[in-house]
């Protein structure tokens, strides 16, 4: 009102720039006001956030569902092809053998029958032993390496796995069955559990690959197998003792404190041809190890290593009659092929709880270590696996096997590591190796007679040392102290406990880490980095600045109901934080706060609430709340639940950090703010 000459001059221009809201300022345009310096460009490179074309429920349900159970899209193949390939490919799919089978040379078949023969001589010494540890008889150790390995060369997708019984599994097979029924008083009744446990395990593992659930294996991460795994072998190797020693009686309990009592209060039982037989071989296991990794060309050695210790042994009882003088040997082997067991299993009570609990446990630990062999040995020769059809493929081999008289199989790791430094090509070196098994079922049986279970322990005992990993245990303390914690729980459970207490205790663990990484999401400030439009954390980025008279977050997961009230009151916080920062330090005032969305993928409504209650204690404090590239599922939920329409405003969105503090900034040094209780605090030139 001063200076009337220069309002009559500027109003032959456009109209003045009035008080208008951020939303009026970003939707108009520039031909009907004057924007100050800055702000044309400004609005020039504002982007809209855009919500994503709403889908009809159906679709997006199906949508969901590939996402969920069909990440590698299996059916993607089939599209656009006439039946008659549909058909091929189904086969092929199906039965992984008719992928490779019409590419199958000569030069393969050199390859997988050697690698074939070599893992032979590797699975009858170990079939044999890991029987005896599962307290069954030898023979079904055998009967294990002849029908599943057939099987698993028709559906199985991995090259180099081998496959045949496992020392956890026995163990654990032997420990839970060992609860309900005695094997030496009644072995008829314990072997048909033993059958029924291997039927459930094999139909869980055939539903997780068919109903593509495999992700319930991942609960046993890493660590957690590392753990126990080595526990496992720990207690495997000092049950070994009884074989080494010459003990007739032996404690059924798994942890180290019983074995060992029991070793040390038989000691007036010891046999001493027993001790100096076991650790001859022992040494000359172990020797023959040495020599293979030091000479990986030589791995054969050590491959033949236990079928050479299993013949000299038999000589060495039947030249010198060790059996008269305390050497314990096997006996009689029946001769023959796998006999039928379909009516061995056991579907009544009181025992069939005690089987479908034995099958579930022994069926989980079998697949997340026959897949985790397969896969490692997958990526060494740049190939892929399907998980779920590895699963399908093991749950059938074991329901078949339960009906031919085996019990539990998978893909152990010592002979898949054999199976492949003989330079496996194909499944068919399976083939291979239960061709031999035939063999010997069908004619060399008897030669087993006189071999002293003494070199089966030693056999045992060396096999479980390449399972204590404990270069993997000094690598996750490196690290992850937390993986670390896993990984020694289950070891000390198992070794200390039990194996089922071990698996539980490290499963355990392990889902309460998964939740505390839910329910207690990492949020974190973010700064400039300088001459840049980079805005990284500022304890990570020490050199990055904070921006004066705004506060970034970054929110790095989902919202969730399990973690809504943390981040309310975190976000708070770093609030009253920030503003005690200021006020001591003199700076410019809080005035807007901006959310870094971009690791939000998703929100449930009660993480809607805890936006609007956000918003609300914002609006308290006369702050503005921005948030910065929201995804699409968040800013489609945010739309439908009126967020945005009734407390937030489309304004307030932006597409990117650096857009919201250009804008952010531009509005701090532009506009004043109206005091809190105006309706539009911002309304104001």
């Amino acid at each position: 009102s001063n200076r009337p000459k220069q309002k009559q001059k500027n109003s032959k221009k456009k109209k003045l720039l009035k008080p208008v809201s951020i939303e009026r300022f970003s939707k108009m345009g520039t031909e009907d006001y004057t924007f100050p310096q800055g702000a044309e460009e400004l609005q020039r490179r504002h982007h809209t956030v855009e919500a994503p074309k709403p889908q009809p429920f159906l679709k997006s349900l199906q949508y969901s569902v590939k996402e969920t159970l069909f990440p590698d899209d299996p059916f993607r193949q089939f599209k656009n092809q006439n039946a008659s390939t549909k058909v091929v490919l189904g086969l092929k799919y199906f039965f992984p053998i008719f992928e490779w089978a019409p590419h199958y040379n000569f030069k393969f078949f050199k390859s997988d029958l050697i690698a074939g023969i070599t893992i032979a001589s590797l699975a009858i010494p170990q079939g044999i032993s890991y029987a005896k540890l599962a307290n069954l008889p030898p023979i079904l150790g055998l009967y294990s390496s002849f029908v599943p390995p057939l099987l698993y060369a028709v559906l199985g997708s991995s090259k180099d796995l081998a496959v045949g019984t496992v020392a956890v599994a026995s163990l654990l097979t032997g420990a839970m069955l060992s609860k309900e029924v005695d094997a030496e008083k009644d072995p008829k009744l314990y072997l048909h559990l033993a059958f029924t446990a291997t039927f459930f395990a094999g139909v869980l593992e055939a539903s997780l690959g068919i109903f593509r659930l495999g992700f319930i294996v991942d609960f046993l991460s890493h660590a957690t197998i590392v753990g126990f795994m080595g526990g496992a072998a720990t207690v495997v190797s000092l049950q070994q003792l009884k074989g080494i020693f010459g003990l007739k009686h032996f404690t059924d309990a798994t942890d180290v404190i019983s074995v060992m009592r029991s070793v040390f209060s038989q000691i007036h039982q010891w046999r001493w041809e027993s001790g100096v037989l076991g650790c001859g071989f022992l040494f000359f296991l172990l020797s023959t190890r040495y020599f293979s990794k030091k000479k990986p060309k030589f791995f054969w050695v050590a491959a033949m290593a236990p079928l050479t210790s299993v013949v000299l042994g038999s000589l060495l009882v039947y030249f010198t009659h060790a059996e008269r003088h305390g050497v314990q040997v096997i006996g009689n082997l029946k001769k023959g092929l796998n006999p039928l067991s379909v009516s061995d299993l056991i579907f009544t009570s009181p025992y069939m709880a005690t089987a479908v609990k034995t099958g579930l446990i022994t069926g989980i630990i079998a697949l997340a270590e026959g897949i985790a062999v397969g896969r490692s040995f997958a990526m060494f020769k740049n190939y892929n696996i399907d998980g779920n059809k590895e699963m399908i493929a093991f749950g059938m081999m074991n329901i078949v096997g339960s009906f031919t008289s085996c019990y539990l199989t998978t893909g152990p790791f010592s002979r898949s590591a054999v199976n492949y430094n003989a330079g496996c090509k194909t499944a068919v070196s399976n083939i291979v190796m239960a061709i031999a098994v035939m063999f010997t079922l069908l004619f060399l049986t008897p030669l087993f007679y006189y071999t002293p279970l003494v070199v089966l322990s030693a056999i045992i005992m060396v096999a479980m040392l390449g399972l204590i990993d404990y270069q993997a245990a000094i690598h996750l303390w490196k690290v992850d102290k937390f993986d670390f914690l896993v990984c020694m729980s289950a070891y000390v459970g198992v070794v200390f406990g039990s194996v089922e207490i071990g698996l539980v205790v490290a499963v355990a663990i392990s889902i309460a880490r998964l939740l505390l990484f839910v329910s207690r999401p990492r949020t974190a400030v973010k700064g400039n980095i300088p001459n840049s439009m980079i805005y990284r954390n500022t304890e990570q980025y020490p050199s990055s600045r904070t921006v004066p008279g705004l506060l970034i977050l970054e929110i790095d997961a989902p919202i969730y109901f399990a973690n809504a009230s943390y981040l309310r009151e975190r976000i708070v916080r770093w609030i009253d934080e920030e503003e005690e920062r200021v006020k001591q330090s003199g700076e410019s005032s809080l005035q807007y706060i901006i959310l870094d969305m971009s690791a939000v993928g998703n929100i449930d409504t009660s993480g809607i609430s805890m936006m609007e209650e956000i918003k609300k204690v914002i609006d308290r404090r006369a702050l503005k709340l921005a948030l910065a590239n929201p995804k699409g599922e968040v800013v489609k939920k945010l739309t439908r639940s009126n967020f945005i329409g009734d407390h937030l405003g489309e304004e307030w969105m932006f597409l990117t950090v650096g857009e919201a503090v250009e804008a952010c900034s531009f509005m701090l040094h532009t506009f004043k703010a109206e005091p809190a209780s105006s309706k539009e605090p911002w309304n104001n030139v």
